[in-house]
């Protein structure tokens, strides 16, 4: 602090004797004065020193008085590199997303002042042009300071920043540059800066990925010692995580040239002992890192994922990620990680998929990994993460492999032969019947996978029988599975076999037969349909008694077709039992489900839906509707009501016109608003840049007014007067403003809401017009078959027509 004094005290001057010392805002104004109109660079040099050394304790006053001084003198001194590194570092202090040590218990200094500032400097876009003009200057203090300058206003305002570096000539190749920089903390700092450059912007990505940026950074992660590296390798691979992650075209870039392969010394392995040795903290981190790009690269479902898939299959990739898996001492996060990746890069690729069975553990006696894994799964003793990820792993293995769902389903049917060797099957059996509830959801879950869109494989699921307890005979699996719902007091098991039960019966007329005739699952199934007390465990009940009544072959006699629509109208009621059917969708599992393949649960309590059974569902749930509406009793109209439904057509379709009229002058108003609001905005922002830059210079101008009185107490007195006033009609300005401003939200909200309602019920009006156009239809249809009989009776004379 005695150095700060002293140097201000060089710039500025010693007080003379008698005299109070000037206040901070006041030696900002005499800092900022000299370095506008000072002639010599040595002044304006020392007075840069001496506002960097207030910017941050003093950030308010600096960043309210100095910022149109700093940006002349990083248009104008640009040949003196100390002056711009002055005024790059100040300009720092003043924008740093975080407050300082000396503004944490200051509560005058709001906690986003550095995005305040950081908007009014970008308000000018050549201001950024000046910075990034900057990082021509080789200079190492100038050209890190204009890194990190950059690196601060993305991190404040990334949006605005992005679209300001998008349209300037060459802003984003002079910073992929400095990666070539030989300086490292200039090398580290612009990876820093570009990883905020690149974040959600697909078309700052594509013209990063395309200046030659994999290259550089797998350079970078080579000279740092690839996964053994340190935090440089992270950052690198951060950076090439936003340049692939929902990216397709720079994924195909980065396939197409080659750079796959480059990605297995970040995946290699050391020998049994270094790694039971355990694994650093950063190496954890790289290694997770790598795994997301690869991720990155394999997820999705398009082409181009299944062209990325086979390259990392054919680089090599595949055969590494499964290397990682059957290591010893890797860490539980690691190895959750690397599943996920493998699932991703087998998905819907058969040959990778039958790769991944031939894999072994280093067991003994050695195990196909995949059965490893199962038992990792069903283990309630390991993290449940794993779990998760083992699951999704196997999914991702069955998924549209008819060869491999057979070769599951014939693991339930063993000869012989194999009756002493572990398979997947009797594991999936064993988990089923597990007293752990996360054990059955997951079992029942991976056995569905095996069931889609596959029904030679539900019937011959149909022929596996296991031991029944207490040693009787032993009984069909889906029977067993129809007593498990029974007997099942956890929800979660509970849903888990409604899943497998329905992935059973849809399409599939003689596993519907079977649930129909033994087991005493339907009539579980209509009682808990019928209970109101749990929306989704009564939602899957009706969905699977849908599906019975959908796919039922009559071959049941006390469940015939007919028959079963019967109980399930005299016990529930048709109305309600739509009403349960139609609310799965509705429910927060199904929507939280229905978003990605992978099961993305915090706890083993919040286990619920699976991705594919929601794809289930919406297949089936119109055409189940439909079914159940086409085949209700008809009810006999008589022909004199036809008038009253076209004259209550015409009614709505008056009432139609007049919704839509309305509805266009709601959509004119809330228009209008919406400017107005973005008008009022805009003069709010202004008044609130206005009103800063005046209480600092109130500040200046109280404490000019605290010295003993002079010549000049008068004047200051004055402006002090003047700048008051001003100050009060700002901020009466401001309130009126942002009244106004809520006034607007507020009349926003109402027509957004009116907007709404009246969509609403348009769209209630146009369905029960249809419904009514469709009746009035069959009511046409059914009076010309009472003209045809009335004709047929009078000997072929039709009747008169009215």
């Amino acid at each position: 602090m005695d150095f700060l004094k002293s140097g201000i005290k060089t710039v500025l001057g010693s007080p003379e004797v008698g005299t109070a010392a000037p206040s901070p805002a006041e030696t900002v104004e005499r800092l900022v004065e000299r370095v506008t109109n000072s002639t010599l660079l040595q002044d304006r040099r020392d007075s840069c020193r001496a506002l960097k050394a207030l910017s941050q304790n003093y950030r308010i006053e600096v960043g309210a008085q100095a910022m149109d001084a700093l940006r002349q003198v990083l248009e104008l001194d640009r040949a003196d590199n100390e002056t711009i590194h002055y005024a790059l570092d100040t300009l720092k202090n003043i924008m740093s997303p975080t407050l300082f040590k000396v503004e944490e218990d200051n509560h005058q200094v709001p906690c986003n002042i550095g995005e305040q500032f950081t908007e009014m400097f970008i308000k000018d876009p050549q201001n950024v042009q000046l910075v990034l003009d900057l990082l021509d200057e080789y200079d190492f203090r100038v050209r890190l300071s204009a890194v990190q300058l950059l690196t601060f206003m993305l991190t404040n305002r990334t949006r605005d920043i992005q679209e300001i570096i998008l349209v300037k000539p060459m802003g984003v190749s002079k910073m992929i540059d400095l990666l070539g920089d030989t300086r490292e903390v200039v090398r580290n700092e612009t990876l820093l800066l570009l990883i905020k450059l690149t974040k959600g912007n697909a078309n700052i990505q594509k013209i990063v990925a395309f200046e030659n940026t994999f290259d550089r950074l797998f350079e970078i992660i080579a000279s740092e010692g690839h996964a053994e590296g340190g935090i440089i390798v992270e950052d690198c691979l951060l950076l090439m995580l936003n340049l692939l992650k929902n990216n397709s075209s720079n994924v195909n870039f980065f396939k197409e040239g080659s750079y796959v392969q480059r990605l297995l010394p970040l995946l290699a392995t050391r020998d049994d002992e270094a790694e039971e040795a355990g694994w650093a903290a950063q190496r954890v981190a790289n290694v997770q890192v790598t795994l997301l790009v690869v991720r990155a690269l394999v997820g999705g479902q398009g082409a181009g994922a299944g062209g990325c898939r086979r390259a990392v299959r054919a680089g090599g990739v595949l055969a590494a990620l499964c290397g990682v898996l059957m290591s010893s001492g890797v860490p539980a996060a690691v190895l959750a990680d690397t599943i996920l990746a493998v699932a991703d890069a087998v998905r819907a690729e058969p040959e990778s998929q039958d790769y991944l069975a031939q894999v072994t553990a280093p067991s003994d006696p050695p195990r196909p990994t995949l059965l490893v894994l199962l038992m990792c799964m069903l283990n309630e003793k390991q993290p449940f993460q794993l779990r998760c990820a083992v699951l999704y792993c196997f999914e991702c293995f069955l998924y549209r492999n008819e060869s491999q769902q057979a070769a599951l389903v014939s693991t339930l049917l063993p000869t012989a032969g194999e009756a002493a060797r572990l398979t997947a099957g009797q594991l999936l059996c064993g988990g089923l019947f597990s007293r752990d509830a996360a054990a059955n959801w997951f079992a029942a879950v991976a056995l569905s996978h095996a069931l889609r869109d596959n029904p030679e494989q539900k019937r011959r699921l149909l022929r596996v029988v296991v031991a029944a307890a207490g040693g009787g005979a032993p009984e069909s699996l889906v029977s067993q599975c129809g007593r498990l719902l029974q007997r099942a007091a956890d929800a979660r098991a509970q849903v888990a076999l409604l899943m497998l039960l329905s992935h059973w019966a849809a399409g599939c007329p003689a596993a519907a037969a079977a649930l129909l005739g033994g087991g005493g699952a339907v009539g579980w199934a209509v009682s808990q349909a019928a209970d109101t007390d749990d929306p989704l465990l009564s939602g899957l009940a009706a969905f699977l008694l849908a599906l019975l009544y959908h796919y039922n072959d009559d071959s049941v006699p006390e469940y015939t077709k007919e028959a079963l629509k019967q109980v399930i109208v005299k016990r529930i009621g048709l109305e309600a039992f739509v009403s349960r059917l139609s609310s799965v969708s509705r429910l927060e599992p199904y929507s939280a489900a229905s978003k990605q393949p992978q099961p993305v649960v915090a706890q083993p309590h919040l286990l619920s839906l699976d991705y594919e059974f929601c794809n289930l569902y919406r297949e089936h749930e119109s055409l189940l509707l439909s079914g159940l509406a086409a085949e209700g009793p008809a009810e006999a109209e008589h022909p004199d009501t036809l008038a009253q439904y076209r004259a209550l057509i015409r009614q709505q379709d008056a009432r139609l016109h007049e919704l839509v009229a309305q509805l266009d002058q709601l959509l004119h108003n809330n228009r209008t608003l919406q400017n107005t609001l973005n008008d009022s905005l805009a003069t709010n922002s202004h008044l609130k840049d206005e009103n800063t830059l005046l209480k600092a210079q109130v500040s200046a101008a109280g404490a000019m007014s605290a010295a003993p009185r002079g010549s000049t107490t008068h004047d200051a007195e004055l402006k002090e007067r003047e700048l008051q006033e001003k100050i009060k009609l700002q901020d009466a300005k401001l309130r009126e403003y942002e009244s106004e401003v809520e006034e607007l939200r507020t009349a926003l909200r109402t027509a957004e809401e009116g907007r709404r309602k009246a969509e609403e019920e348009l769209v209630t009006l146009r369905k029960d017009q249809d419904d009514l156009l469709v009746l009035v239809a069959d009511q046409d249809l059914e009076l010309n078959k009472y003209k045809e009989l009335v004709a047929s009776a009078q000997g072929g004379r039709a009747p008169a027509e009215p």
